[in-house]
């Protein structure tokens, strides 16, 4: 008995150790990368980017073997006002959407840093420029079952991460340095495994 124990014990151990890597989905609904600069010592002006789409491959086994791509359409970026918004996606003076309409990131690499951080670093390009980045990124959920509609059931997991980009690098610095060229960049990300 004890033979038969330890043989389903050594065949699970192998099945766990050998499980493929998991694909999850970006929840666009659910999925926002917040930008924050300074105007000046007056004020924080506030953009935000949501509603698009990526993919998180993540290895449970190996945390560090995971990889996160995304693509996210420049038009969607909200400023809070229709005359900034026109200016910076309509003028020229910053985003060339034509030429360049998404803002991309893939990863190239994780340093796990504890049971639920890591480091992950990547590329990002924006406005065709292509500058590598380090994302402080934070596990916040995971479950086998998302509890809410459209995706009750399904398995998902929730991401934040932080990182601070200098608009400069992406040829967006007019007005710096009274207009911050640093801008600190916070994501939350919800995804669900869809198959």
């Amino acid at each position: 008995m004890k033979t038969k124990l330890a043989a389903i014990a050594m065949i699970a151990a192998a099945s766990a150790a050998t499980a493929a890597p998991e694909v999850y989905t970006m929840d666009p609904s659910h999925s926002q990368v917040a930008f924050s600069y300074g105007h000046g010592d007056f004020s924080t002006t506030y953009w935000i980017l949501s509603g698009f789409e990526g993919e998180i491959v993540f290895d449970a086994q190996n945390p560090a073997a995971s990889r996160v791509t995304t693509s996210i359409p420049v038009e969607r970026l909200l400023t809070g006002w229709q005359e900034r918004s026109d200016h910076v996606l309509k003028s020229g003076d910053f985003f060339d959407v034509e030429a360049n309409p998404t803002v991309r990131f893939e990863s190239t690499g994780i340093e796990v840093t504890g049971d639920k951080t890591a480091l992950i670093s990547g590329d990002v390009t924006i406005n065709g420029v292509t500058v590598p980045v380090v994302l402080d990124a934070h596990m916040t959920a995971m479950t086998d079952q998302y509890p809410l509609p459209p995706f009750s059931g399904k398995p998902a997991i929730g991401v934040s991460a932080t990182t601070t980009l200098l608009r400069s690098d992406f040829d967006l610095g007019m007005f710096a340095p009274f207009v911050s060229d640093q801008v600190e960049v916070e994501i939350s990300i919800e995804a669900m495994q869809l198959q």
